[in-house]
């Protein structure tokens, strides 16, 4: 898969405020982007596990920790058909 390269200036200010380092503000921008992505429903958790490099396990993780369901029902009865169906 080819990839692109995106890129913003953070003033440093905010990396020595957050007490952090361009590779973990990095890491920390594409988890939420990836997160805020999956919430949105605008990717699949696979393209969104890989936008934050990490395995699909691991983003699951993730998502729950912040109170994302990997699990996206528009109804209760679609909810209810899908445990029918388990």
């Amino acid at each position: 898969m080819s990839r692109s390269m995106v890129t913003f200036n953070v003033p440093q200010e905010i990396l020595l405020d957050l007490r952090t380092n361009e590779t973990s503000f990095s890491n920390y921008v594409k988890e939420f982007v990836a997160l805020d992505l999956y919430k949105n429903r605008n990717i699949s958790l696979g393209y969104c596990a890989e936008l934050a490099e990490m395995p699909k396990e691991d983003f699951m993780k993730f998502l729950g920790a912040n109170k994302v369901s990997v699990f996206g029902f528009d109804d209760e009865n679609e909810f209810l058909e899908e445990m029918r169906n388990a």
